[in-house]
């Protein structure tokens, strides 16, 4: 008897079943993407709020050794111009970076053949993990490496070159206060009247950012605040596109420091060769003139959404929105306004 075999079908996908599959993963990545974009989102600004800690731990450190918290930076009164390092070089030796310190020296310009090499160096703890651009910025013969936590120096005005007056922050430029002075003698915990939890020390910005430089200024230390974004610009100056906030070696404010003159995320738009660019502003690099006065608009921006983190001067972290306002910003950057904040 003879069995008739069919012949054996091969089992498949239909068009119709395949583009319904293909469909049904669409939408689930469409519901799952911005769920861990969200988780991703968190874990970035807890380890830049972990990183703020740390330098806020090497503060302190430097308080408990010194009886003085830092200065922004340490010129001597001459050579004009001298390119001095700054803040975050004091910080090393108390945040586990004592033998990068060491091949420093800080009594010769940053970019002196004796200190450009370690220049290039990056410090993880000084680089916010959301940075879009966490590469080293070549400048002639010196490499840079930037960084995402500015010290808060003050408002608007940061420093006479006559007098030596500085801002009206926790941080401060500072002269030689005795020939050979490596470091001067920052604010003791006493200075800051408004009381260390109300007082800002570092906060975040973006590494870089475009600025003018050198331009127009007021021409006294009291001279009114400007009321806009478009009065800064107004001053002009030399434009660099992409190169603030990018040395951490560096003791100029364009560099390492921050001001509270607008609030965090605010958009300072600066036009030219068909581009708007947010910028920061410096009237003129301190010391760099004879007689200068510096007066810096420098804002906190971040790549984490709606706001910034930012260390106090008691060593705590708080994310800071960008609708923070302005009063309240303002009177977190000075160190005696005597204003109670409460909560912001």
């Amino acid at each position: 008897m003879r069995l008739s075999h069919m012949p054996n079908r091969r089992k498949a996908f239909t068009l119709i079943e395949l583009l319904v599959v293909i469909a049904i993963i669409a939408i689930l990545i469409g519901l799952l993407l911005p769920a861990v974009q969200k988780v991703r989102e968190a874990a970035a600004r807890a380890k830049c709020q972990n990183n703020l800690k740390q330098i806020g731990l090497a503060l302190h450190n430097y308080e408990g050794a010194n009886q003085c918290f830092p200065p922004a930076s340490t010129f001597p009164r001459t050579p004009v111009g001298f390119q001095p390092y700054g803040i975050h070089a004091y910080l090393l030796p108390y945040c586990e970076q004592d033998n990068l310190q060491r091949l420093l020296n800080l009594n010769e310009p940053y970019n002196s053949a004796t200190n450009a090499p370690q220049a290039k160096t990056r410090i993880s703890f000084y680089l916010c993990p959301s940075e879009i651009k966490d590469v080293e910025r070549p400048d002639g013969a010196i490499t840079h490496y930037p960084l995402n936590y500015g010290a808060v120096m003050g408002t608007w005005f940061v420093f006479d070159a006559t007098t030596g007056q500085s801002g009206n922050a926790a941080f401060q430029v500072k002269y030689q206060s005795r020939p050979g002075e490596t470091i001067a003698r920052g604010h003791s915990v006493t200075s800051l009247t408004d009381g260390t939890s109300n007082t800002l020390g570092f906060t975040e910005f973006k590494a870089w950012t475009p600025y003018l430089r050198d331009g127009g200024a007021p021409a006294a230390a009291n001279a009114a605040i400007p009321a806009t974004p478009a009065d800064v610009v107004a001053f002009g100056g030399t434009f660099k596109s992409d190169s603030g906030h990018t040395e951490w070696v560096d003791g100029y404010v364009h560099q390492t420091g921050i001001t509270t003159l607008f609030p965090p995320g605010t958009k300072v738009i600066y036009a030219t060769g068909g581009v708007n660019y947010d910028i920061d502003f410096t009237s003129m690099r301190e010391n760099r003139v004879a007689g200068a006065l510096t007066y810096v608009s420098s804002t906190s921006r971040s790549y984490h959404v709606n706001g910034v983190n930012s260390l106090l001067m008691d060593g705590s972290v708080r994310f800071i929105a960008n609708t923070v306002p302005l009063a309240t910003w303002r009177a977190l950057g000075t160190i005696n306004g005597g204003e109670v904040l409460g909560e912001y």
